[in-house]
Formats: C-alpha cells, sequence, structure tokens
C-alpha cells in the first residue's frame, strides 16, 4: 500500500534557533556568538532571575518593546534558570573566547604604543592564540584580526547548538525575538538539527513538494513521541502551484519590508527576503506560495536581522541558485563574513561582491553600489545597494541607505544614469548602537556618544537629494518595518506623527511636486516595467 503523501502547511512557523535563542548571522560566527552569549544573552536571563517583574511590566509597555527584557510570566522562572545552567555548561569554550576577546582589547589599549607588535604575542590569551594577528592602522591605533576561517574550524563553532521550532501561526503579531531564549512547549516541534543538515531542506521542499509522513519523519530524526505533532503540521491539500513571470518586460513584486521580487521571462532575483506565512488576515499579502519555482539570485543588502533573515533564507535555500551577498571588511570583529557564515549555514552557493564590482545575468547586470549609514559609524563593509539593469530598465534597491555624503551619489549617477524606480529606506530615526552592537563593546560606551551614533537611513532632505540626483520615474519608499508580520525583528510601532512618517510623507510630496510617481510601500505591492 503506498503511503499518502502530505505537504508542509503554509502556515507553520519556522524559528531557527542557536542555543533556544533566535537566530541571525551574529550568532553564527563564532566570536560574535560568544560575545553575544557572554554580554547579552547570560544578562538578560540573569536580570529575569533576578527581578522577573520588572520583565513582566516592561514588556506590557509599548515604549519598552525591543528593550532587554524577558517576554515570558514569571511562572517560567525555573526554566530559564535552567537555561542559564545549561548555557554554562555547553557554551563554556564560547565563555572563554568571549572573555579572551576582552582581555586581548585590554591588553592592546595598555601595551600598544606604536613600537613593534611582536612581543605582544606571547601574551595573547590562550583560546585565540593562532586565531588572531596584532596589527595598526596608519594612525597608529592598535586592534587584531581574526582569522574566521580557522574559527569555524574550531571548537568555538558549534553547529550542534543550532536548531528549528516549529509552530502554526494563525496571526501577524510576534513577540520580539532578540531579547528572549525559546522555551518549547506542547505546541513547539523542536528539530535539533544543525541549519546545514540535507533533511532541513527535504522539510522544506515539502511546502510543494509532498512526501510521506514516515520517511521525513525518519530523515527528520524524530521519535514516536513527536510524529502526532509532526503530522499536525501536514496536509494532504496542494498548494497553490508555484509560476514564473512569462509576461513582458519586467514584474516586480513587493513583499514586505526591504524584500522585492524581480522578474523578466529570463531571471528572478529576490532582494533582502522575509516572506510571510499564509493564514487568514484582512491585510492583503505575498507569500511562500507567491514564489517562483527557483529563484536565480538572492541578493543580500547588509548584515541585519530584518534584511539578512535565516529564518526565510533556510526555507528558501533549495531553490536558490545563486546567494550574493556583500564583502566584508576581513577579520573585523564588528564585520563577521557573511560568505561564512552562510556558507556554514548550509549554503553551497555563496557570491561575494564589492563596491562597483558587477555580475552578468541574462538581460543585464547587477552591480553592487556603495552604502552609507545605518551602521553607527561602525567599520563594517558587509553593506551594499543594488543597482538592476535588466531589458534596459534601471532600479536602484538602496535599503537602508542614509545619505551621509551628497557627493557620493554625484559619483554613482555618472554611472548608471537616471533611474526608472527608486527604492530607498526612511527610517530616520534609529535605534542606538548598543542596541544592536552593545554586546561587542569590551568598554561601556557613553551614554551620548551612544545615543549620537544611531541605526538610522534617510530623512527627507536627505532622500530628496538622492531622488534629484537620479531623476527616477518613480520612487518608492520600503524597509520602514511597518508591516505587521515583522514586528518580531524590529520592534517598530509607528503612528501617523512618527517622524519616519512624517519624514517620508513630505518626500512623496515632494516627488509629486517634480512628477515623479512616488508611494511608500506596505503590505504588498505589484509594479510592471
Amino acid at each position: 500500500m503506498t503511503a499518502e503523501l502530505l505537504y508542509l502547511k503554509q502556515n507553520v512557523l519556522v524559528e531557527p534557533l542557536v542555543g533556544q535563542w533566535y537566530a541571525w548571522p551574529y550568532l553564527i560566527a563564532p566570536a560574535t556568538a560568544a560575545l553575544y552569549v557572554a554580554n547579552a544573552h547570560l544578562k538578560i536571563m540573569r536580570s529575569f532571575v533576578a527581578a522577573p517583574q520588572v520583565h513582566v511590566a516592561a514588556v506590557r509597555n509599548p515604549a519598552l518593546l525591543g528593550g532587554p527584557y524577558v517576554n515570558y510570566g514569571a511562572e517560567r522562572l525555573a526554566e530559564i534558570e535552567q537555561l542559564i545552567v545549561q548555557t554554562l555548561e555547553e557554551q563554556t569554550v564560547l565563555l572563554e573566547l568571549a572573555a579572551a576577546i576582552a582581555e586581548l582589547e585590554a591588553l592592546l589599549r595598555e601595551r600598544a604604543d606604536g613600537h613593534s607588535l611582536e612581543s605582544l604575542y606571547s601574551h595573547i590569551p590562550a583560546p585565540l592564540k593562532g586565531y588572531v594577528e596584532l596589527v595598526y592602522d596608519l594612525g597608529n591605533q592598535p586592534t587584531f584580526r581574526l582569522i574566521e576561517g580557522l574559527l569555524y574550524t574550531s571548537g568555538f563553532y558549534q553547529p550542534g547548538q543550532q536548531s528549528f521550532l516549529l509552530s502554526l501561526i494563525e496571526q501577524d503579531q510576534r513577540p520580539f525575538v532578540l531579547n528572549t531564549p525559546r522555551l518549547p512547549d506542547g505546541e513547539h516541534l523542536h528539530l535539533k538539527l544543525p541549519f546545514a543538515h540535507p533533511a532541513v531542506d527535504a522539510l522544506f521542499q515539502m511546502r510543494t513538494l509532498p512526501q510521506p509522513l514516515e520517511e521525513t519523519a525518519e530523515k527528520l530524526g524524530l521519535d514516536e513521541a513527536e510524529l502526532p505533532l509532526f503530522a499536525s503540521f501536514l496536509t494532504s491539500e496542494p498548494p497553490p502551484e508555484p509560476e514564473a513571470y512569462s509576461g513582458p518586460g519586467l514584474r516586480i513584486r513587493y513583499f514586505g519590508h526591504a524584500c522585492l521580487l524581480v522578474e523578466s521571462q529570463e531571471v528572478a532575483i529576490l532582494v533582502d527576503p522575509l516572506i510571510s506565512y499564509r493564514y487568514d488576515s484582512a491585510l492583503p499579502r505575498y507569500t511562500y506560495a507567491d514564489l517562483p519555482p527557483w529563484i536565480d539570485y538572492v541578493l543580500i543588502t547588509h548584515n541585519h536581522q530584518d534584511h539578512c533573515i535565516l529564518e526565510t533564507l533556510l526555507q528558501l535555500r533549495h531553490k536558490i541558485r545563486q546567494l550574493v551577498v556583500p564583502r566584508s571588511s576581513g577579520g573585523n570583529l564588528a564585520d563577521p563574513s557573511l560568505k561564512l557564515i552562510l556558507q556554514h549555514s548550509g549554503f553551497d552557493r555563496v557570491m561575494e561582491l564589492d563596491e562597483m564590482e558587477a555580475i552578468k545575468i541574462p538581460e543585464g547586470t547587477i552591480t553592487g553600489l556603495p552604502f552609507f549609514g545605518e551602521h553607527a559609524d561602525l567599520n563594517i563593509r558587509t553593506k551594499l545597494a543594488y543597482h538592476l539593469n535588466i531589458q534596459g530598465r534601471s532600479l536602484l534597491c538602496a535599503a537602508d541607505s542614509n545619505n551621509l555624503e551628497p557627493q557620493l551619489y554625484e559619483h554613482v549617477h555618472a554611472l548608471t544614469g537616471d533611474l526608472d524606480a527608486l527604492f530607498v529606506g526612511m527610517e530616520c530615526d534609529g535605534a542606538p548602537l548598543s542596541w544592536l552592537y552593545g554586546a561587542l563593546l569590551t568598554r561601556p560606551l557613553a551614554r551620548k556618544m551612544d545615543q549620537s551614533r544611531r541605526l538610522n537611513g534617510s530623512d527627507f532632505e536627505k532622500a530628496l537629494a538622492i531622488v534629484e540626483k537620479f531623476r527616477p520615474r518613480a520612487a518608492y519608499v520600503y524597509a520602514m518595518g511597518q508591516e505587521p508580520w515583522l514586528t518580531h525583528l524590529t520592534s517598530i510601532q509607528y503612528t501617523e506623527r512618527s517622524r519616519p512618517i512624517v519624514e517620508s510623507e513630505k518626500l512623496l510630496t515632494g516627488c509629486r511636486e517634480q512628477n515623479i510617481a512616488a508611494e511608500r510601500l506596505f503590505g504588498c505591492k505589484e509594479i510592471f516595467m
């Protein structure tokens, strides 16, 4: 008798985890993972154990959404205490690495005075010996370069800490994920598989390719007790048939935030994938079922949790032909190689692109362009805007670019010419440096300094200057974090009086006054060129 073939339901929520914390790129790279475990995860959990009532009150306050507060009630205190013990036992080597990084930075501050660094190699903390090169910049400021590739071959890289949490999702709202570990319960299936495991692709192919229950469960390593819950995530009902675009010219579909699908008859390009699940909702959106069978190029603009989303990327890995990422600075602690992160997460076709480098594609090119701002003045190279030239149509996906130096766009325009469409983010407030990078700081940053260094994009005047430089036929504001299905990544809740909304409205008005079509994208949008 032939086993029944079943599909993965369209509303199965997939949360990739590292050490039971929601996975984002900085939890994959060994050095940054070590610092986040030591300086963020343990501190947040210990704070909850010390005063759970403070956390319970904080998560009820919308103004504190995204703050360092565990989103559980006091009844989960014992589980958090146990996770602290588990973290200390299982991630000892990462905690040793974090301590060694702090010790090395202190050593360089105290003893690197512009003379040769050779004598300091013998004083490098033991966990880092052979994994760092000591260097000066041309201003005689000492620092170190991580040999990242070697760190992935060491005990500091722990794929055994990686797993997936599966459940059913019926609504848009999800708790913010960077401040709270995931505690499995009876409604969640915990798959203890590293991200690179081949069974992961087999599971996610089941959204469109049905498989037998028992055979799939065996691949996933499920025991008999887990079968009923896993079976509840499957259905015999086939999903909509995925279709590639077959019309004339280009079709651009906006999937939310900074996610754009650009298609011609010859090529499909997906930028910053962030895809909603399919369930009943009054707000229209595209979902996984609206993607083509194959995606020729996936472009990542930068290494933030709302642009390089492992939750989406891992579910699409089986249909991605080429993943394109910005080139990193090479061994800078705050700027881990995105190529290495994704390769060690199971992506075997990852290409690095540098500023002003181009890829030839069917009917055109993809060119990486400089991307200033949104990184709090840190020396982070892993960021690119992308210029797409397909069938003579010219598009610029500028992501969260902040127009800090208008002359930059003068130079770039000389190469691209005028645009058919500009896509630019305008989250012009931005969180302070410490919100995302605080765990990497081995010394406290003065509050005034921290508040002055923002993770922000362009305001009205800066964005309008970009528009006036490139003279697009249409300008679209995107990457604003407004869609309700992504507040778990951004913690943003705008009102009509929020500065980014006010500034973007001014841009739309300014564009229309110049006879440029303009719109702030929200939910979904289909554009033909």
